[in-house]
């Protein structure tokens, strides 16, 4: 039996319908991709979240809003312990604060004291009455470890003597209220230049810019920066080496001429 060609058109249609429902996005979250932590210390996940248009009138900023984190997946109906933090409750598995305005749909949030079990996917929910939602579509990756990972040391052109260079180091800072602090070892004297800046997903970092003029005797000598996160009463400590590369002309060289003898 064949479908008239009216009836074909109703049953793409449909399915069209049925499929941009289930695509649909009742909340819609922004955070970064994935998140370094480091045990005994904090975590910062930048987050924002917006309505999209045809929710917009279930969605009252003046209302409360909570803030609810769930790791491992959107889905939590028959596994409650993946809520792991609500901002409407006191006492949560993982110790935390919401530090963003929520009525101003900024949902950063801090977790303290974290350790690697906390390493997991986590999806975000705001309810707020009567509307409720979690964005299915986008999730953070957080992996907490018991090291730091080593800063990254990088150099911009060609490093010759006798000329002025500089050198950059950058860190992260999972946990910006308590940075690392970044220190240089090099062969010679130097000025530093330290600053906690923003990345473009929102997380931060430490960066320090050193400045100093090589010589030909710096060559093939080694250069570190030195990253100490705080962590409690400890601290936590990663470096970088780096040998230099210097270009300079030739030294101590000597021209002899021979006669000729004819």
């Amino acid at each position: 039996m064949t479908c008239p060609e009216n009836m074909f058109f109703l049953i793409v249609l449909f399915m069209s319908g049925v499929l941009a429902c289930f695509g649909q996005r009742h909340m819609i979250a922004t955070m970064p991709d994935k998140l370094d932590g480091l045990t005994g210390s904090c975590v910062e996940i930048p987050c924002s979240f917006d309505i999209p248009d045809q929710n917009k009138y279930k969605f009252n900023s003046a209302i409360l809003t909570s803030g609810v984190w769930i790791k491992e997946s959107p889905q939590f109906g028959g596994r409650p312990d993946n809520v792991i933090f609500n901002s409407s409750v006191k006492d949560n598995r993982y110790q935390g604060n919401i530090t963003g305005n929520m009525s101003q749909k900024n949902c950063t949030t801090v977790f303290f004291n974290v350790t690697t079990n906390y390493t997991n996917k986590y999806f975000f929910r705001i309810e707020s009455q009567p509307f409720r939602a979690t964005d299915p579509d986008k999730s953070v990756d957080i992996v907490v470890r018991d090291l730091p990972s080593s800063p990254i040391i990088t150099v911009s052109g060609e490093v010759k003597e006798e000329t002025s260079v500089s050198f950059n180091c950058s860190a992260v800072a999972p946990c910006p209220e308590h940075p690392p602090e970044l220190t240089w070892t090099l062969p010679t004297q130097f000025t530093t230049e330290n600053q906690l800046q923003e990345n473009p997903d929102q997380t931060k970092s430490v960066l320090s810019t050193v400045t100093f003029t090589p010589s030909y005797l710096h060559h093939e000598k080694n250069i570190t920066c030195t990253a100490v996160y705080p962590v409690g009463s400890n601290n936590k400590t990663a470096e970088h080496n780096m040998m230099l590369n210097v270009s300079f002309s030739p030294k101590n060289t000597l021209a002899s001429i021979s006669p000729a003898w004819g």
